[in-house]
């Protein structure tokens, strides 16, 4: 399925000038895999997503670790309720989901004297526009939607569960069957993120590019097995009077592991399971992503 999700690497690093306090994306890119892009067919969905990620690897701008004992332990759970309907619009099913997540950060940075630890709703994310369409040997998805900033938010806390700004955000992506049993796919899904100003402070964040890919061979028609990854990076300044540090340090960061999926079909679930290792980052956390979610067919 197409599937967006609030945030759950949320962290507000407020740093020295060596380590430029850069601000995070609200897409936690690496939260789908397998066959991203396809969208389902039309009915009512109902998507859990629970995602843990840990870093102890605080990058500065030259993709070094940076010196300052960094340990972060983030937990989201969101569920997403999701409503494609009979309607077509240029051949496409079309559909709409709304999203509200539960995030717990525990992020220390002691060689700052920073460290917060804090448990809250998030940001919530509604998405009016969801398309799909299929094809005999590819799927293809497109939608839009918005970030509002409902999440709690505190100036100079290390883990806030939102983000204090708005952020509009367009996706578009492809599967790729590769037999006609379908049981081999390739996919790729893009999201670009573009950002308000943030209300408290004079910052507007630059503009993000996710990739998220998977290749995945399936089983009997119930078991999925492949290699997952996401690319993630900021491709224009943060902006305003509150930016301290260089404009021209933009993050970014890369990660692969393996995903297994599972579908019950007496029950209508599918069952979703990926791990993945972040490399090459710059400007940013460096760490694990563990994500485990479950698809209800409504």
């Amino acid at each position: 399925m197409l599937r967006m999700l609030p945030t759950a690497l949320l962290l507000l690093l407020v740093l020295t000038s060596t380590i430029p306090a850069q601000e995070t994306s609200h897409y936690p890119a690496g939260v789908e895999g397998i066959r991203a892009a396809t969208v389902p067919g039309p009915g009512q969905y109902l998507k859990w997503y629970n995602i843990f990620y840990e870093s102890n690897d605080l990058k500065d701008p030259n993709g070094n670790t940076a010196p300052v004992g960094f340990d972060a332990n983030v937990f989201a759970t969101a569920p997403r309720f999701i409503w494609i309907t009979e309607t077509q619009i240029f051949g496409a099913d079309y559909g709409f989901d709304v999203l509200v997540p539960l995030i717990h950060s525990d992020v220390e940075i002691p060689g700052l004297g920073l460290g917060n630890s804090r448990t809250a709703i998030g940001d919530i994310y509604i998405e009016p526009i969801l398309l799909g369409w299929h094809g005999d040997y590819y799927d293809i998805g497109a939608a839009a939607g918005v970030w509002a900033p409902t999440g709690d938010f505190k100036v100079g806390s290390t883990a806030n569960a939102g983000k204090d700004f708005w952020t509009g955000m367009f996706s578009l992506g492809s599967t790729l069957y590769l037999d006609d049993d379908k049981s081999w796919s390739v996919s790729a899904l893009g999201r670009y993120e573009t950002n308000s100003g943030r209300s408290k402070v004079a910052i507007r964040p630059g503009d993000d590019f996710h990739i998220e890919w998977g290749v995945a061979k399936q089983f009997d028609k119930v078991f999925d097995v492949g290699l997952t990854g996401y690319c993630h990076w900021q491709v224009t300044d943060d902006r305003g009077a509150g930016v301290t540090w260089d404009r021209s340090v933009h993050d970014r960061f890369f990660s692969v592991g393996p995903e297994v999926q599972y579908f019950y079909e007496p029950a209508g679930l599918i069952f979703q399971t990926r791990y993945q290792f972040e490399f090459g980052a710059r400007d940013r956390p460096q760490g694990r992503n563990l994500v485990f979610s479950f698809v209800k067919i409504l």
